[in-house]
């Protein structure tokens, strides 16, 4: 026999309130909470508050149960707990509480949402430092110029610069990875993550992006260089670009 979870979503919307994006973004979050997406399917909205009803199969009933045990436990796959914090942000953006029950009635799993305590945030830290990335966007109608940049996915898009050196960079847009050195100032949330609100610009240089080999080859021919006498100088590199990574984090 097939089971049910039910999502509600209370204080806050009614179906016929509810708009369908993000009807759409709470489903997306519960699927990814249950799992099992292949036996796991959307039944209905319930009349009064929102109820979102979702039907397992009962061949996916044993790795469902106990996925949500875990995160009700503040344990299981990252994946699920990701989506937990997804929906109880939703629900404080909401102005509204949740929870998740079964079919016994009982709540397995509550979302707090509005009534979260907010989370506490330090800073702003102001640190001298480095950012890499590519520029994808360059501009502004006054004398800052806002540049926005990324790597390996990663958006950093609170960079500011002078018209000079802007004037430079243009020649880089969306091309080769920079690093770009300057003053930071970074706020710090209650859960470790680092949020950067505003990087001055001062210089910048372009990255080497050549295989790593020929880049210490190039080093030992530099005069007066001592990378010569480096055992293994690609160790050395990376022990110290993890360290400087370490330093701006």
């Amino acid at each position: 026999m097939d089971s049910e979870y039910k999502l509600y979503i209370a204080d806050s919307y009614v179906p016929a309130t509810l708009p369908m994006e993000r009807l759409a973004a709470y489903l997306a979050a519960l699927a990814r909470l249950l799992g099992e997406e292949a036996n796991v399917h959307f039944s209905e909205i319930a009349a009064g508050s929102v109820l979102l009803k979702a039907v397992v199969d009962s061949q996916a009933q044993p790795k469902v149960s106990e996925r949500v045990r875990a995160v009700r436990n503040g344990d299981g796959p990252k994946e699920a707990r990701n989506a937990f914090d997804q929906i109880d942000e939703m629900l404080r953006q909401d102005n509204a509480t949740g929870a998740l029950s079964g079919d016994a009635g009982g709540v397995i799993i509550p979302f707090p949402g509005r009534t979260r305590p907010p989370a506490t945030i330090f800073g702003p830290v102001r640190q001298y430092g480095t950012l890499d990335g590519q520029i994808y966007r360059l501009g502004g109608r006054d004398a800052t110029i806002h540049v926005h940049i990324r790597d390996a996915g990663v958006e950093f898009t609170a960079l500011e610069t002078d018209e000079l050196i802007a004037h430079q960079l243009g020649r880089y847009f969306l091309g080769p990875t920079l690093r770009f050195h300057g003053e930071g100032s970074w706020l710090r949330h209650g859960d470790g993550r680092w949020e950067l609100k505003r990087f001055k610009i001062t210089h910048f240089e372009e990255l080497n992006e050549g295989p790593l080999g020929e880049v210490v080859a190039a080093l030992r021919n530099v005069p007066g260089s001592r990378w010569g006498d480096e055992i293994d100088p690609v160790q050395t590199i990376l022990r110290e670009r993890h360290d400087e990574e370490s330093k701006r984090h």
